[in-house]
């Protein structure tokens, strides 16, 4: 197994210090260095913490020997397309095992149609750190809401749909919900 955590440290733009203030409970900036460089043994319960901190699965921090890589030509930024200082790779994306999808039919807010979602079962005691992203919520009788999470209190959410002007809908706190964590996006 080899470890990722600072190519996706790097790819999300956090500092050292960055990841160690948003891991729970916070650490030093020097020991995300040392995990990163495994000059410190990585355990599961490391691998956790940081995977939370960079908000990734935590099998996005690991590659493993047999699995797919696409290596990585150019860097994209708002000056065009830039030569790499050094090798990059990108592996690919790992399916939970309570993941389901969402496939967008017709654009949407940020969503083509097309577009495939990727969304994260979360439990009620889960919903806290979904605030402010895209969220599927089940709903009786097969029907669903998506929508930004935007509030969570006295046993309900507050979800914003993405269609301009509708309105905030209050759902009692449904048993799951699912956060979007992945697009895929065919040109």
């Amino acid at each position: 197994m080899i470890n990722r955590i600072r190519e996706v440290r790097k790819a999300k733009g956090f500092t050292l210090d960055d990841v160690a203030g948003r891991c729970n409970p916070p650490t030093t900036a020097q020991t995300i260095g040392r995990l990163e460089t495994g000059t410190r043994t990585l355990s599961l319960d490391w691998l956790n913490r940081i995977a939370g901190a960079l908000g990734v699965d935590s099998a996005q921090l690991l590659a493993l020997p047999d699995q797919d890589e696409l290596p990585v030509a150019a860097i994209l930024d708002h000056k065009g397309a830039h030569a790499l200082k050094k090798t990059e790779t990108l592996s690919q994306p790992s399916i939970e095992a309570d993941m389901v999808a969402l496939r967008v039919k017709s654009s949407v807010g940020d969503y083509r149609a097309g577009d495939q979602v990727w969304l994260s079962r979360r439990t009620p005691g889960q919903y806290a750190a979904a605030l402010n992203r895209d969220v599927l919520v089940p709903r009786p009788a097969g029907r669903f809401l998506f929508g930004r999470l935007i509030g969570r209190e006295n046993g309900q959410i507050q979800l914003l749909p993405l269609e301009s002007g509708a309105r905030q809908q209050i759902v009692k706190d449904p048993e799951w919900i699912g956060v979007a964590v992945q697009l895929v996006r065919a040109l």
